[in-house]
């Protein structure tokens, strides 16, 4: 890899890690300049994930944004601010609709520092620590049939969200991903995209495009990834071909992807500051925020 390559992955794309150590956010009560604002008046001035409410309870399907500020719900154009303002640095709902969660306490938030792995069953209202409370800021985690997966310096997985082991990665995860049924694992690192089919023991370089700084699966053939040149590029045959989309779409920090109703894989990303969805591999998008 050339230096250009490689700064541009960490500074530009990436930009999760730095040598030896996460790079962390301020603490909630220490915001800069708004980014936007949800209807409750918050501003929002980073989002660190984005998804859809795979649960089967009301509110199932609507994207949810995993912010510095706190968890929000997107609805008709509006952000609706669901419980209490913790930095979300790390957030993944499980397949039976768990919310799980890394990051930082928000003042007056009764959480420890910080915060270790958090769940949610009731879609975000309250939060508890299932474990590595004051020891875990997972900044990348992913949950997926056979547990959670997750980075905060050391590679860890977890069946339960309670016992974890340490596992071996050839290079520092900034971005993880597991499908939803086979449970194989993608992991991006300024190295290529890493992939493991057995829970994290052994890892393999995709052969893709270019660099990825972040990556989702839709199901479990169609994979969607964000180059470190903005252009979104998919897979629909589980990383063995991809497709790049025309022209990029713009810095994208956040990326979701899941299949539509009509068997449609969709992403939702965060670009240049806006909320955009689209069905086409991002040759066209659509504005959400």
């Amino acid at each position: 890899m050339n230096p250009l390559t490689r700064r541009t992955l960490l500074v530009g794309g990436i930009g999760l890690f730095s040598t030896g150590a996460l790079a962390a956010c301020s603490s909630p009560a220490e915001t800069p300049a708004p980014a936007g604002a949800s209807s409750a008046g918050t501003a929002i001035t980073h989002v660190h994930a984005i998804t859809r409410d795979t649960g089967t309870e009301a509110g199932a399907g609507a994207i949810l944004l995993a912010t510095h500020e706190g968890l929000f719900r997107l609805q008709d154009g509006e952000l609706i601010q669901v419980g209490p303002v913790v930095d979300l640095m790390g957030f993944t709902v499980t397949p039976e609709g768990r919310y799980l969660a890394s990051g930082h306490p928000g003042t007056g938030t009764d959480l420890p520092e910080p915060v270790g792995l958090i769940e949610s069953t009731d879609q975000g209202e309250t939060w508890q620590v299932l474990s590595r409370g004051g020891e875990s800021d997972f900044h990348a985690l992913a949950a997926g049939p056979n547990g959670v997966i997750g980075f905060d310096g050391q590679l860890r997985a977890s069946s339960d969200g309670r016992d974890w082991d340490t596992l071996e990665i050839p290079s520092a995860p900034a971005a993880l991903a597991i499908a939803p049924s086979t449970g194989t694992i993608l992991a991006t690192t300024e190295d290529g995209v890493l992939r493991s089919d057995d829970d994290g023991a052994t890892w393999e370089t995709l052969d893709t495009p270019q660099l990825m700084s972040l990556v989702a699966w839709a199901d479990d053939t169609t994979i969607v990834g964000a180059g470190i040149d903005g252009r979104l590029l998919t897979s629909t045959d589980a990383g063995k071909t991809w497709t790049a989309s025309d022209q990029p779409v713009g810095e994208i920090t956040a990326l979701g992807a899941s299949i539509t109703e009509d068997g449609t894989a969709e992403a939702l990303l965060v670009a240049d500051g806006t909320v955009l969805r689209t069905t086409d591999g991002g040759n066209a998008t659509e504005p959400l925020l």
